[in-house]
């Protein structure tokens, strides 16, 4: 799946395409199950812009959506998670970056919202 500029949104369970991934980036906080790092293919794995383990034990445990993207934008505002966006755009400048995910449909997660904050 692709989104605005060069970002683009996969899931980390799905074979790497060299021509197209450019730099691939794991946004999830925890490493995927049954995943080798040979297989993933990873390039980064900035967990400044994951969602907070507190987080996503809260919206697993039936959290809205709605608030979800509140509070996970809240992370992402602060300094830490801001310099990362600042440098995960630079990557996206120069070609294409990657965002993976373990979730089932990348395009509503926590993957898209951070695509659309690396557009901005």
């Amino acid at each position: 799946m692709t989104t605005r500029s060069n970002v683009r949104l996969r899931r980390v369970y799905d074979p790497p395409e060299p021509g197209a991934d450019g730099v691939r980036v794991l946004v999830d906080r925890l490493w995927p199950r049954g995943l080798s790092k040979e297989a993933a293919a990873v390039d980064e794995w900035p967990k400044a812009v994951t969602p907070s383990g507190e987080l996503r034990k809260w919206f697993h445990g039936g959290g809205s959506a709605d608030e979800f993207r509140a509070r996970y934008e809240a992370e992402l505002a602060e300094p830490g998670a801001v310099a990362e966006l600042e440098r995960l755009r630079r990557l996206a400048a120069s070609g294409p970056l990657t965002l993976l995910t373990a979730v089932r449909d990348p395009g509503d997660s926590h993957a898209a919202i951070l695509a659309e904050h690396l557009a901005e």
